[in-house]
């Protein structure tokens, strides 16, 4: 009877757990579409992933039960330019103290936020605490302020990688690698304790051009010359916000109070309460008049391809071959759809469902035109979905390339029998039906088929490499080798056509499909929040949970949870770098 009532008891708080967050859903639909009035004399505030989501579990903590803000990089770039020609917004205030972005990411939207200032309009940024990434965009504004007892990193970029040898050699378990090209490092977390001489030069490549990007932009929006910025990194000049203020980086020292003084002066009002700000994520459904879209049955759609590559259904981090494939289909069935920008940001996965997405592309590119934008990266698998594109176009520091492939078998014998005391014993009926165990070393007539596969890869993926890009399989292989390159770099050895945002993909699919005025729609369509919110209430709430036992350490646990799914040859860059 004690275990019926307990039983109940649970079954209770579960119900209304899931309650609360059914009523949660719903008022997120039905506040969808609920248009927001912006008043005379407006603000756009700007606090900052790649598409915004429709599922309303994202956008609440389900810890604190509380409504957290989240705004994708497709509402973020649209609302900057519709405020741009909003009469009612006078200026951008960008609240930056940390923005969890990546540095292509970056890149775009310092770019809009450039675009937003020929209009004559400000911007204004503030932090308490400036991270060298929400400098990067806080740099662009007119005027740069900082609280007085805050602080600002500028000591240049480091990256760090994670090895695991020494814990697999505590275990005793073994990796097998069988991989092509000197620069495909993605298997050396498992083998060595430190990059190779290869890995090192070719991150030292792309991460200086990250690092000379925003030197050079910093430079230019607040007049410091390079040298003197690297200077100013090098010797750590930047200890307290004084210094910030003495080497220009910042205009003045203000408490939040006093910026809104600040604003005061700009908008020309003397009473604080004036001022009206209007969030970047509610100005999405402001209605502007005269918003610049032109209004058309014609359309282009942009396909988003995004996170690592597996075969099936995909998820807003997750890209399924099943479901990248059905959008581009229906981007190429679809008579009104002029032209398709695939958005690819992906460190590669599934051989295998990265050439299955490949052919979806491909076909695609022989009824209309194909611009791939990519993102913070486009590497490996993700160069590979790309390379059938009509054009490529990359941002100076996306991360792309790793044309190469591997595959990691695990010997884990010495594991079981050494520190569990398991055994196992094997009935064959043929000479490799257990090939792939995970509980005996790797044969040596083993290892040279899996090497075969593994070769016939790669060989496939530099062929669709030079057959889409025009340059013969031995230049590919040249270039190839699994290196990495940023996308400065990637265009001098024609990987990258065209330097520029999705904007400038947009405009180029526009040109080549010949239209002038055309509606913008995304792909694949994302599931009623409802809906969404109800198959992913189980994922959700776990994801929810374990952020908040592990905080920053969770980006560990995805990276070992994408290693434990990973079946198949893999053409992917298996680490992730810390790049701070």
């Amino acid at each position: 009877m004690f275990a019926s009532m307990v039983g109940f008891f649970l079954s209770f708080l579960i119900i209304t757990f899931i309650s609360f967050l059914l009523i949660v859903g719903i008022v997120a639909v039905v506040g969808k579409d609920k248009s927001v009035k912006v008043a005379d004399n407006s603000i756009l505030l700007a606090k900052f992933t790649e598409r915004t989501s429709n599922n309303p579990l994202d956008n609440l903590d389900l810890r604190t039960l509380t409504s957290k803000e989240n705004i994708g990089l497709n509402d973020i770039l649209d609302n900057i330019k519709k405020a741009k020609t909003d009469n009612h917004i006078k200026g951008i205030l960008l609240d930056v103290s940390s923005v969890a972005m990546g540095a292509a990411t970056l890149q775009e939207v310092r770019n809009a936020l450039i675009d937003f200032k020929t209009s004559g309009k400000f911007i204004y940024a503030y932090s308490e605490e400036y991270t060298q990434g929400s400098y990067y965009l806080a740099s662009a504004a007119d005027q740069v302020f900082l609280n007085p007892q805050g602080g600002m990193d500028f000591k240049g970029l480091a990256v760090e990688m994670m090895f695991f040898k020494g814990t697999l050699d505590k275990l005793e378990i073994e990796p097998e690698i069988i991989r092509h090209g000197k620069f495909k490092s993605a298997v050396e977390p498992f083998i060595t304790d430190k990059m190779s001489d290869a890995n090192r030069k070719q991150i030292r490549g792309f991460v200086g051009t990250i690092w000379n990007v925003l030197l050079e932009n910093v430079s230019k929006s607040r007049g410091i010359e390079v040298p003197a910025l690297q200077l100013i990194a090098d010797s750590l000049s930047i200890q307290k916000p004084e210094d910030a203020l003495k080497y220009k980086l910042v205009d003045k020292l203000v408490y939040r109070d006093e910026l809104m003084t600040e604003l005061s002066k700009k908008l020309g009002t003397s009473n604080k309460k004036d001022i009206s700000f209007v969030n970047i994520t509610k100005y999405t459904k402001a209605a502007v008049k005269n918003d610049a879209k032109h209004w058309s049955s014609e359309k282009i759609a942009i396909v988003y391809a995004v996170g690592e590559i597996r075969s099936g259904k995909g998820k807003e981090d997750v890209m399924g071959s099943e479901t990248t494939c059905e959008a581009l289909k229906k981007a190429r069935t679809d008579d009104k759809i002029k032209a398709v920008v695939l958005r690819v940001n992906s460190p590669g996965g599934s051989a295998l469902a990265s050439d299955v997405i490949w052919r979806e592309v491909l076909l695609t590119k022989a009824v209309k035109p194909v611009v791939v934008s990519m993102g913070d990266v486009a590497a490996s698998g993700g160069y590979y979905i790309s390379c059938a594109a009509d054009t490529i176009v990359a941002e100076p520091n996306t991360i792309t390339g790793s044309i190469g492939v591997f595959g990691v078998l695990w010997n884990s014998k010495k594991f079981w029998n050494d520190k569990l005391g398991v055994t196992f014993d094997t009935v064959l009926t043929g000479k490799y039906a257990d090939i792939g165990s995970s509980v005996r070393p790797m044969r040596g007539s083993e290892r040279a088929v899996i090497q075969r596969s593994v070769e016939k890869v790669y060989d496939t993926f530099i062929s669709r490499v030079a057959e889409g890009r025009h340059i013969s399989k031995a230049d590919v292989d040249s270039i190839g080798q699994g290196r990495v390159w940023s996308g400065i770099d990637a265009q001098k050895i024609h990987l990258v056509d065209v330097i520029g945002g999705i904007d400038k993909a947009v405009e180029i699919a526009a040109r080549m499909a010949k239209v002038t005025k055309y509606n913008i729609i995304s792909l694949p369509e994302q599931k009623d929040p409802l809906n969404e919110l109800l198959s992913n209430l189980t994922d959700d709430s776990e994801t929810s949970f374990v952020k908040h036992q592990v905080g920053d350490s969770y980006k560990y646990y995805t990276q070992l949870q994408s290693i434990l799914k990973q079946n198949g040859i893999q053409t992917r860059m298996e680490y992730d770098l810390d790049i701070y």
